[in-house]
């Protein structure tokens, strides 16, 4: 059973029929040469994967890519009009809000009901069930009727009904999304346990971090297609691409092309500009003019990083001085740092803004702003100018690995945000503390001790 995959999705397509009214759907029915009065809509086209046992998976993908239909096809509620899939163990699926429960049934036997569904005997539903009520904290309301509750009091029901089946595969379609955060944080411990005992989770969610935090894999899908598939930090950094560039969905052969990006942003130099011996190493990185990419030669400079954009500017260096130190790759925690980040812009721009986001090795943000929610002014740039622009922050970061994503973009008349070249993980850098402290970030607080009269 083990070294067989838990999941075997093989060349699997769903299409629908569109139909424009009743009538047409009626023609169509009984028409003698069955001439077709609809239009054929493709929910998904030969996807094909396999998820081994005992892996978290996270599959991820704009609205309308076909996440729903392809996990309604794993868990058996559709049928696919193509290809094949196969699944060894127990499988439990907690799918849209609304799907599997009956609303006129009390939450009581609505349980029940899955719990036959799902395989379990009479002995073994009453057995669970009060652990089933416990872990969804539902009360006394579980003898009400499914349809007077809120969203939330159903996910609770219906995610506690799917864990107490004792699943070996367990599928969550962003269901969770409407719990609280209480709720939430509860589920994904028991994620970690169900982890830890080997069983295979199948978690959709638009939450990035989630995605990177839970799961080992990703599966991006779009337009039923899946593109790409793999490590779920670069799945989501392949994500986040998609839904910033709208004017130019990215296939998987494009996806490809954005991991050897850096080699196409331009060649490597510097125009020869005279610089006087005793200036400051930012003295003369102000000075000079790079005629390309340049920042592959930065110390802090990461080689595995994921780049995208138009190319109507590009960021071709940066330089870090923390202290009276240029360019380290250590600095300590709580020590003020400034990022400088020279950009040519190929084009003009109206309205640029410039970005930062911090995250931990993990891919977990840790921090993200730019200079338009900072509401910072900033120039219009010409065709041909270079902008030298500065992020001053404190190293508040506790001890370990961090990568510093930079980012020029547009805003454009209707709002929209243009990605003209982000740079995800271009920097490198490691925090060191002096202080003994945990978690993602130093407060530095202050401990008081009042003593009360006696």
């Amino acid at each position: 059973m083990v070294d067989t995959p838990a999941v075997i999705v093989d060349q699997v397509s769903k299409k629908y029929k569109i139909f424009s009214s009743n009538r047409a759907r009626f023609l169509e029915f009984l028409h003698p040469f069955k001439k077709k009065y609809h239009q054929e809509f493709w929910a998904l086209r030969d996807i094909s994967f396999q998820i081994p046992h005992g892996q978290t998976y996270g599959l991820i993908g704009r609205n309308g890519s076909g996440k729903s239909t392809l996990l309604q096809i794993i868990a058996g509620v559709l049928q696919p009009t193509g290809g094949l899939i196969k699944i060894h163990g127990r499988i439990s699926a907690l799918l849209e809000l609304g799907a599997g429960f009956n609303p006129n049934f009390t939450g009581r036997d609505n349980v029940t009901l899955s719990g036959v569904i799902s395989g379990l005997s009479k002995d073994e539903i009453e057995e669970k069930l009060p652990s089933i009520i416990e872990f969804s904290e539902l009360g006394e309301f579980v003898e009400q009727p499914v349809r007077t509750y809120s969203s939330g009091m159903y996910v609770r029901l219906a995610f506690s009904a799917a864990i107490h089946v004792e699943p070996d595969i367990l599928i969550v379609d962003e269901a969770l999304a409407v719990g609280d955060v209480r709720f939430q944080r509860k589920c994904f411990r028991k994620f970690e346990q169900f982890r830890k005992e080997g069983k295979t989770i199948f978690l959709v969610t638009h939450d990035t971090n989630a995605i990177v935090r839970h799961c080992d894999s990703a599966i991006l899908m779009e337009e039923g297609r899946m593109i790409n598939m793999g490590h779920a930090k670069d799945i989501v950094n392949h994500y986040v691409e998609i839904v910033n560039t709208p004017e130019k969905p990215v296939t998987s052969s494009s996806a490809q092309k954005s991991k050897t990006a850096t080699k196409e942003f331009a060649h490597i130099g510097y125009e020869s500009t005279p610089v006087d011996s005793e200036n400051t190493p930012l003295a003369q990185f102000f000075a000079e003019k790079p005629t390309g990419d340049c920042c592959a030669q930065r110390k802090s400079y990461n080689h595995h990083e994921h780049r995208y954009g138009t190319k109507k500017a590009e960021i071709f260096d940066y330089c870090l001085v923390c202290k009276d130190e240029f360019d380290p790759v250590v600095v300590t925690s709580h020590e003020p740092l400034e990022i400088y980040v020279k950009v040519f812009f190929h084009e003009a721009v109206d309205f640029p803004i410039y970005g930062l986001t911090v995250k931990r090795l993990d891919g977990v943000e840790v921090y993200g702003s730019n200079s338009w929610f900072e509401e910072v002014s900033v120039q219009s740039p010409k065709s041909g100018e270079f902008v030298i622009f500065k992020i001053s922050l404190e190293m508040s970061l506790i001890q370990g690995d961090y990568f510093f994503s930079l980012g020029i973009a547009e805003k454009q008349e209707d709002f929209e945000i243009v990605a003209l070249d982000r740079r995800y993980d271009l920097v490198h850098l490691k925090v060191h503390q002096t202080n003994r402290v945990f978690g993602i970030v130093d407060l530095d607080a202050d401990f008081f001790e009042y003593r009360t009269l006696s």
